[in-house]
C-alpha cells in the first residue's frame, strides 16, 4: 500500500514532493496567513469537532421554533422541521467530503471563500462565498448579543419587576462581557467551553420543555389555539419567515473552519463529529418546538418561547429559581457562540492587522487583535441595540445567508468537484435541493425583512 498524501492548508505552498515515499512537504508555517496560522490552528480531535459543530448550531435560537411552528401549523411545522435536519446533515456530509477529497490532494481548504476559489473559480470566492460567510457570522454575533441582553433583561424582571433599566442596558452589559470573552486567541481554544456548551444547550433545552409542560398543563394555561391567525397575505409571508427561522436554526456558518481545527489526518472526523452535533440538535429542536408550540399555539412569542413564561401581567408562570437557572445555562451557551459566530471574523482581522512572522503573543500581534476583536464586538453590540426582535433576525439570517451556504453552495461543490452523472440519483437530488433553496432564499427575505420592517414600528431604542 501507497503513503497517503498528508492534507495541506489551501494557502499554504509546497516546497518539494518526496519521490522516494510520495509524501508532500509543506512549506514553512509561517507562509500561511496569520488569519490561518493563529485563529485556525489544526489541533482538534472528531472530538472537539463535535464540541465546535453543537455550539454553532444548537444555539438559542432553537427557542424561536415554536414561534415558527405557530406561523405553518402542526403538520407543515413539523414536516419542515425534519426536513430541515435531514436536508442540512446531508448537506454538512457533502460539504465534509469535498473538504476531505481536496484535502488528500493536498489542497487542504479552510473557509468558504477557498472552496468557491478553488472549485468554482477566484470571484466566486471573493465576491459571494467570502461576503455571505462573514455578513452570516455578523448577523448571527448580533442575533446572540441580542440574545444575551434579552436572557439578562429576564433575570432582572424577575429580580425587580418595578426596575427602571430597559433592554438596551442589558444588551450593552452583555456587550461588555463578549470583549473579554473575545480575546481567546483561536478557534482550537474554545474547545473546553464549547464542551460545557453542549451541555447547557442539552440543560436550557429540557428547561424550556419542562417549563411548557408545566403551563401547558396549569390552571394559568393560556387557551391552545393550533390555528394559523392572519390574512392571506399575512400567513403566506408567515410561512416563508417561518422556513427561513427553521433553516438558520439549523445553520452552521462555520464548518469550513471547524474542519480546519481537525489535526491531520481529517479522514471520517466530521462525520463522527456531526453525528454527535445531530444527536443533541434533534434531541432539543423537538422537544423544544413541540412542547412550546403545544403549550401557547398560536400565542408563541418570536423573542422565544422564555417570553411566554411569563404571564400577561409580566409574573412569572414558573417558579422564579427554575426561571433564573434556565437563563443561567442560555447565558453561558449563548455566551459560547457568540464566539463561534466571532471567529470568522477574527480570523479576517488576523490575516488582515497580523504578522505572520510574529509570535502570537508577541505585543506586535495582541495589541491590534485586542483592539480590534473589541471594535467588532462594539459594533455588534449598538446593532443589536436597534433590532431587538430575536425572531425577526433568526429570519433575515436564514433567507439571506444559511440557505445559500447550507444548501445551495454544498450541492454545487459537490456536483462540480466529482462531476456525478446527470441521469443519476444524487445530482438530480443535489440540483433539487439547490433550486428549491433558491426560491426559499428569494421567498425568504422578501417576507423576513416585511415583518423586521412591521416590528420596528413600534420599537423604541429608550
Amino acid at each position: 500500500m501507497g503513503s497517503e498524501v498528508p492534507v495541506v492548508p489551501a494557502n499554504a505552498s509546497t516546497t518539494s514532493i518526496d519521490k522516494e515515499n510520495g509524501v508532500m512537504k509543506l512549506a514553512d508555517p509561517t507562509e500561511l496567513d496569520a488569519g490561518a496560522l493563529f485563529v485556525l490552528k489544526s489541533e482538534g480531535s472528531w472530538l472537539h469537532c463535535g464540541y465546535h459543530l453543537t455550539t454553532s448550531v444548537v444555539s438559542p435560537a432553537l427557542l424561536s421554533l415554536p414561534f415558527a411552528l405557530a406561523l405553518l401549523g402542526w403538520v407543515s411545522g413539523l414536516i419542515c422541521l425534519t426536513l430541515g435536519a435531514l436536508v442540512t446533515f446531508y448537506s454538512y456530509t457533502l460539504l465534509s467530503v469535498v473538504l476531505e477529497h481536496h484535502a488528500k490532494l493536498g489542497q487542504r481548504q479552510l473557509r468558504y471563500r477557498d472552496m468557491a476559489r478553488d472549485i468554482l473559480g477566484p470571484r466566486w470566492g471573493k465576491y459571494l462565498a467570502g461576503p455571505l460567510q462573514l455578513g452570516l457570522c455578523s448577523g448571527g454575533a448580533v442575533a446572540q448579543i441580542l440574545l444575551g441582553g434579552q436572557s439578562l433583561h429576564f433575570v432582572y424582571m424577575l429580580s425587580s419587576q418595578n426596575g427602571t433599566m430597559k433592554l438596551i442596558h442589558f444588551i450593552f452589559l452583555f456587550g461588555i462581557l463578549m470583549l473579554f470573552l473575545a480575546q481567546f486567541p483561536s478557534f482550537h481554544s474554545l474547545r473546553h467551553i464549547n464542551l460545557v456548551s453542549l451541555i447547557v444547550c442539552l440543560a436550557y433545552g429540557s428547561c424550556a420543555t419542562a417549563g411548557a409542560i408545566l403551563i401547558g398543563n396549569s390552571k394559568s394555561a393560556p387557551t391552545k389555539d393550533y390555528s394559523v391567525s392572519g390574512t392571506e397575505e399575512h400567513r403566506s409571508f408567515g410561512t416563508f419567515t417561518a422556513i427561513s427561522i427553521i433553516i438558520s436554526t439549523y445553520g452552521c456558518a462555520v464548518l469550513p473552519q471547524i474542519q480546519a481545527t481537525i489535526a491531520p489526518p481529517v479522514k471520517s472526523k466530521m462525520l463522527k463529529g456531526l453525528c454527535i452535533c445531530y444527536a443533541v440538535t434533534v434531541t432539543t429542536y423537538f422537544s423544544t418546538a413541540i412542547s412550546g408550540y403545544w403549550a401557547f399555539g398560536n400565542q408563541a412569542m418570536g423573542k422565544g418561547v422564555l417570553a411566554n413564561f411569563m404571564g400577561a401581567d409580566q409574573k412569572p408562570l414558573l417558579p422564579t429559581w427554575f426561571l433564573l437557572m434556565t437563563n443561567v445555562f442560555i447565558l453561558f451557551q449563548v455566551s459560547a457562540s457568540t464566539l463561534v459566530f466571532f471567529q470568522p471574523i477574527n480570523e479576517e482581522l488576523e490575516k488582515t492587522f497580523a504578522d505572520p512572522n510574529r509570535d502570537q503573543f508577541s505585543a506586535r500581534n495582541v495589541v491590534p487583535r485586542v483592539i480590534f476583536r473589541s471594535i467588532a464586538v462594539i459594533i455588534a453590540t449598538l446593532i443589536a441595540s436597534m433590532l431587538p426582535f430575536f425572531g425577526d433576525i433568526v429570519a433575515v439570517i436564514g433567507a439571506f445567508a444559511c440557505i445559500p451556504l447550507d444548501l445551495i453552495l454544498p450541492m454545487v461543490f459537490y456536483n462540480v468537484t466529482f462531476k456525478p452523472s446527470k441521469h443519476s440519483l444524487i445530482f438530480g437530488v443535489n440540483t433539487f435541493i439547490a433550486i428549491v433553496s433558491a426560491v426559499l432564499t428569494i421567498g425568504g427575505a422578501v417576507a423576513s425583512i416585511r415583518q423586521l420592517v412591521l416590528d420596528s414600528k413600534t420599537h423604541h431604542l429608550v
